[in-house]
Parts: structure tokens; sequence; C-alpha cells
């Protein structure tokens, strides 16, 4: 599934960080896409929904045709941020079809071409029908996703389809992960009401003075599974408590180590399916059929510079990020795409460096 977070530095500053866990790869792209792009939004049975974007995007995304990028991860020049996560209970609110509708699956190019903040958003989401239409790269699932954004101020949303209702809810912690439905979540804190980032290593059991032997007591009672609930748990809670970095780049650097407490290796979790629904099995291309086993793992981890319009990507074959600025993208005349595969092994050759370094060596 999906983890995603927000993480603020001592000056206010902004940082998003996600991953993206499928038992599958899909055509992943990162793309650079200018202002100024004109968009169709389709739903059979409806009239299709017409948009001009007025600022520039980068991204992650997948074609679902020649030319047609769906955003699954991105930000625009703003500092506006959209991540899709898996959502498998999605559910179609009532629409009446007197206006165009948006289909959710167009819900990126749409927020993050036309719009700077996540209270812009949400005003227009409450004049937009928004329709779940089935996608066949899924295997016809409908759009089993929900939307988490941010805004370079710290404001987040999440934009969920559930019982019957489109939904928009202020994000108060800035996590998101998958089912059940945002609202449960938040609620569901009310249960960890005890955390903290405070060992408490000695205590008292009648007349037996007992202590811990060593630190990180505090972590002790976080979910220790990779279920939804526990990842938003133990989201919320680094979110919350890991040091606030001073500087841009220590701030990446903190919330790359944050993010890595989120990166699942294959076979961890080995889930044997019983012919569910939902996009693992819409998409394994026969991998989510009765008896067949699946091991999510993190396809690939973003990190995401708010105020510098930044954006860090590592994919599972690769260790190190790399980074990508909007705003020298922004001098390129026209939309860019390259397959994410090209970043697996696009780090730099350290033995290369040392070798062409000159200084003494050292005994």
């Amino acid at each position: 599934m999906c983890t995603s977070l927000l993480y603020r530095d001592t000056n206010g500053n902004f940082y998003s960080g996600r991953t993206l866990e499928l038992p599958m790869e899909m055509p992943y792209q990162i793309a650079f896409l200018p202002a100024g792009q004109d968009y169709q939004s389709a739903v059979e049975g409806s009239a299709a929904l017409r948009y001009k974007t007025a600022y520039p995007m980068l991204g992650v995304t997948v074609p679902f045709a020649p030319g047609d990028l769906k955003i699954v991860e991105g930000l625009n020049s703003e500092g506006l941020t959209f991540s899709a996560l898996s959502y498998p209970g999605a559910a179609q609110a009532a629409f009446e079809n007197t206006k165009a509708a948006l289909s959710a699956v167009d819900l990126g190019s749409w927020a993050l071409g036309q719009f700077a903040t996540v209270a812009q958003v949400k005003e227009a989401l409450a004049n937009q029908p928004v329709l779940l239409a089935p996608l066949a790269i899924l295997g016809g699932a409908k759009t089993p996703f929900h939307y988490s954004l941010h805004d370079s101020t710290g404001a987040s949303i999440v934009v969920e389809f559930s019982g019957g209702a489109t939904s928009v809810y202020d994000n108060p912690v800035g996590v998101m992960t998958n089912g059940p439905a945002f609202s449960w979540h938040l609620t569901n804190l009310d249960n960890y009401t005890f955390l903290s980032n405070v060992d408490r290593s000695e205590s008292r059991f009648g007349a037996l003075q007992v202590a811990q032997p060593d630190s990180g007591i505090a972590t002790q009672g976080l979910p220790s599974s990779n279920t939804s609930v526990g990842r938003f748990v133990r989201a919320a809670y680094y979110a919350q408590f890991a040091e606030k970095a001073s500087a841009p780049d220590d701030a990446i650097r903190t919330l790359a180590h944050v993010m890595n407490n989120f990166d699942r290796p294959k076979g961890i979790t080995v889930d044997m399916r019983g012919g569910g629904g939902g996009i693992e099995a819409g998409a394994s291309g026969g991998a989510g059929s009765a008896g067949a086993a699946m091991s999510e793992y993190t396809s690939w981890t973003a990190l995401t510079d708010l105020g510098r319009k930044k954006l860090l990507l590592r994919t599972y074959a690769g260790i190190n990020y790399t980074a990508f600025d909007l705003g020298k993208l922004s001098a390129a005349s026209g939309v860019r795409v390259m397959p994410l595969t090209v970043l697996d092994r696009m780090a730099e050759d350290g033995s290369a460096q040392f070798l062409d370094a000159d200084a003494p060596a050292v005994a």
C-alpha cells in the first residue's frame, strides 16, 4: 500500500514524504508538464470536463494511453503537492448529471494544474462533481484511490469517496495511509495518547527496582505491523517527534531517514490472496487470483521540498535519491517524460570519484 506524511523544519518550511507499495511494477514515468496544457477528463455517461493548466507540474505518472499521463505523485510551481494512495473501499457518491464531471483518476492534473493552495482545491471540489470510472489498466477496478494534498503553508486535506459521499477532510496530522476511512484513523489516534519520544527506562514493582539496559523503550507502544492502521500511527509518531532540522538539505536528509521506517523489502510479508478485488488483484497480471502468493514491496519513495519546489525519487533497485528541481525544469519548452527505471542506477560512482581525487593517502 502507501504511506504519506508531512514534516516541518524549525523555520516553518514543509516537506512531504511518501512510499508506494504494490506486489508488482506499473509503467511509472517521471514527467514535467509545463503550464498551458489542455486536458479533457471524460467519464461515460457524463459530459467531458475541459480545463487548461496555469501552473507547471512535476511528478510520477502512469500512462493510461499515449499522451494521457495520470499523476500518482507530484507538485506544482506554487508548492502544492498531490498523492494518490490505494483505497479499495472507494465507492461512488451520488451524482446528478447536470454538469461536466471530473474523472477521479484526473484529480492530480486538475488540482496541480489550476490551484496554488489546498483551500482553493477544497473550494473548487465543493462545486465539481467527481466520478469513479472503471480503469482498464487495473482490470476494471473503479478508481480505488483516495488523495492527500499539502501546500507550502502546511495545510493538508484528504479527498475520499466512500459511503455514498465525497468527503474532503482537513488533515491536522498531515498523515495518510490506506483504509479504513480517514476519519477512522483520526479517531484511532485516541488510543495512543500515551505515546512520547521520552524513554521511561526505570520503574518499580513492589520492592523490585527495574531498569531498561538500553535506550529506545519509548517506541515499544508503536504498532509493529505493516497494516494501514499500524503505519498511520507510526507515521503520525515520526512526523511529530523526528528532530526538526534548520537547513533545507538537512530537513530532506531527516525526512529520508523517517521514510526508511516505511521501506518494505520483498518477501517481508506474503499474502495468500483469495481472489479479492482492488488495485492488487486488478493490476497484478494474475497475481491476485485465489491461492497466489503476493508480497508487497516499496516500488519507489518520493521526498518533496514544498518551499524549494524539488522532488527527490528513489526506486526499489536504487539506494540513493535523484533530485529534480521544478524551477530549473520550468525553462523547458515542452513536456518532458522518461521512465522511472532510469533512476535505478543513476547514483554517482564513488570509486571513480575517490580515484580522481587529489588527496593524500590515510594510513
